[in-house]
């Protein structure tokens, strides 16, 4: 029941006459998982709170578990129960999908169930649904993207508004963007660890390919100052934290860095919080 959590209850709870109309099925949402029920009572009214997740996993009520607690360990092992225990399971962990999908997907084909990981990778732009169903037949030569909002946000507070990385990323935290707890999210994020697993996916969608963190460049915004943005500034350029996979001479080239873009170029005037990829 975090920011991503409460967001997903909130949708689900303000949309559920239009799901009911489109789908003809209506959808409740019955407990919560949380580690101090206390904290989250504000929600109390909307959803049953638990502790113990096999409450979640004994109820033949719940058809459907939703994880977006994010990280490998406990969410492989809650989405691996929710799996053998026959209940589809939708999720938003691209860490978790980069590195252990395969398993995953394998546990769910042999259980019978449906595991939906599209939110994985740009949550609001169905880009690997689209991958999967519209560009099948394609031959896909190139992908390249802005796959991390909070590296975005923190890159135009730095440039636009001055501030140094520290306050730039203390905004992202009290806005939600960035998990309060540095060691978490915000590490992946800065560090490009976060774009570069979204590119693991977006490449075994695109090109058919499994490949791991280790097999290609990762760079982040951690050690950019205002210096570097100022610099780029004045030769009329916008640094953004880019991620790319492209063909080339029938090799794969992947890479996620910090790009110098042409201010005229259509990344370098995404803002905020927003993600963009294309093919």
């Amino acid at each position: 029941m975090g920011t991503v959590g409460s967001g997903v209850l909130n949708i689900i709870k303000k949309n559920n006459g239009k799901i009911e109309q489109t789908s003809g099925q209506t959808i409740v949402v019955k407990k919560a998982l949380v580690r101090n029920p206390q904290k989250y009572q504000e929600f109390a009214e909307k959803v049953s709170l638990t502790t113990d997740f096999n409450e979640i996993l004994s109820d033949p009520e719940i058809k459907i578990v939703t994880e977006v607690m994010g990280g490998l360990h406990p969410a492989k092992e809650y989405i691996s129960g929710a799996l053998s225990a026959g209940k589809n399971v939708v999720t938003a962990n691209k860490d978790l999908m980069a590195v252990f999908g395969s398993e995953l997907i394998k546990l769910a084909q042999d259980n019978h169930c449906d595991l939906m990981y599209d939110a994985s990778v740009a949550g609001g732009i169905p880009i690997l649904r689209t991958l999967s169903d519209s560009y099948v037949g394609d031959h896909i030569l190139e992908i390249q993207g802005i796959m991390n909002g909070t590296t975005n946000y923190i890159l135009l507070q730095m440039d636009e508004k001055g501030l140094s990385y520290a306050a730039a990323l203390k905004r992202a935290q009290e806005l939600g963007f960035a998990e309060a707890d540095p060691t978490n999210d915000v590490t992946g994020d800065v560090t490009g660890k976060d774009a570069a697993y979204k590119m693991i996916l977006l490449c075994q969608f695109a090109f058919g390919v499994h490949i791991k963190l280790s097999d290609f460049s990762v760079q982040g915004i951690n050690h950019l100052q205002g210096f570097d943005l100022q610099q780029a500034k004045k030769l009329g350029y916008t640094i953004k934290l880019i991620g790319i996979a492209k063909k080339i001479a029938d090799q794969l080239f992947i890479e996620v860095a910090p790009c110098l873009l042409s201010n005229d170029a259509l990344m370098a005037n995404i803002k905020n919080e927003i993600m963009l990829c294309k093919l």
